[in-house]
């Protein structure tokens, strides 16, 4: 599975880049474009049973282990979810299992600004989907 966004964005380029904004709107419109980067999943693999339950939207995720890392294919029919999906991934794919269980994701999302500003359905979906990943991963 190939990086979804072609180049490897990282969780530190995304809170530099998002540290470099002042307003919600401007992070809002960021992680928007960001999402717009991620490459579309197939239909055939928009089944029932890749939902991640917990979410308002649908968020479809496909997870591949080689043995060494993780590689994770994620999609949502909601503009704002695919950005948001966009920062999960930038922190988990492509990562061992040690790092995924290692990363604190509460700090990395507190760092980005935008829990308070995510209603409270979205940001429990954000949860559900990290959740997701960190069961799948144990």
């Amino acid at each position: 599975m190939s990086h979804p966004f072609g180049s490897t964005i990282t969780a530190q380029m995304i809170i530099e880049t998002m540290s470099g904004f002042s307003s919600w709107e401007d992070r809002y419109r960021q992680v928007i474009m960001w999402g717009k980067l991620l490459p579309k999943m197939d239909e055939a693999l928009k089944q029932d049973q890749l939902l991640v339950s917990g979410c308002e939207s649908k968020v479809w995720l496909v997870s591949e282990f080689d043995g060494e890392y993780w590689s994770f294919h994620i999609d949502s029919d909601a503009r704002i979810v695919r950005g948001l999906i966009a920062l999960v991934l930038a922190a988990f794919h492509h990562q061992t299992t040690e790092a995924i269980k290692a990363f604190d994701t509460e700090a990395y999302f507190a760092q980005l600004g935008l829990i308070d500003h995510l209603s409270p359905s979205r940001g429990n979906g954000l949860k559900a989907i990290v959740d997701q990943i960190q069961q799948l991963v144990k």
